[in-house]
């Protein structure tokens, strides 16, 4: 009797430090401007959509893979995190010492960075043009690409949903949201 109301004792203990878990990962979902956990869907059509597949390790550090089709025959796959800094960090498993900053979510609005800082064709200069407690907007300028420079690109994201687009429905940590 006394081994099963240890035994006992102990489940409950485990399921409060679970539901503790659960808690603390539902209030980030709501803090972070893109949160992350497999099955998170941004779905404009059946084909046009972005979801969070899977996770994978990539120089040690846990990315999210985000799947996404465009327009019913191509179909992108990216890899993110979100750093210890709030930076929204995109790398690949066959480069994994190669990584893009996408976003800085803790800078203010006016402040600049680069996305990978190496000059290229490929760094844009990236601006926060809006930033309120619930949304931020960053401009993507690629100034060292001879063609592109000068004509920047929006990203906007919102807290709690991600990507600011026009999408028919999204769901965060299983929470539908339809517009």
């Amino acid at each position: 009797m006394i081994k099963n109301n240890k035994f006992l004792s102990f489940i409950l203990i485990s399921l409060f430090i679970l539901s503790c878990q659960i808690k603390k990962d539902q209030h980030l979902a709501v803090d972070s401007f893109l949160p992350m956990q497999i099955g998170n869907l941004w779905y404009m059509n059946a084909q046009s959509y972005t979801e969070i597949q899977d996770t994978v390790r990539i120089n040690k550090q846990l990315y999210y893979k985000f799947y996404s089709l465009v327009g019913g025959d191509a179909s992108s796959t990216v890899y993110l995190r979100i750093d210890e800094h709030h930076k929204l960090i995109e790398g690949y498993p066959d480069s994994p010492l190669k990584t893009y900053t996408r976003a800085d979510f803790s800078v203010k609005k006016g402040d600049k960075f680069f996305t990978t800082g190496e000059k290229d064709e490929n760094d844009n200069e990236v601006t926060v043009v809006e930033k309120s407690d619930h949304e931020i907007t960053f401009s993507f300028d690629p100034i060292y690409h001879p063609n592109l420079k000068g004509h920047p690109t929006l990203v906007k994201y919102i807290k709690g949903k991600g990507w600011a687009e026009k999408y028919q429905k999204i769901k965060i940590d299983g929470v539908v949201y339809q517009n």
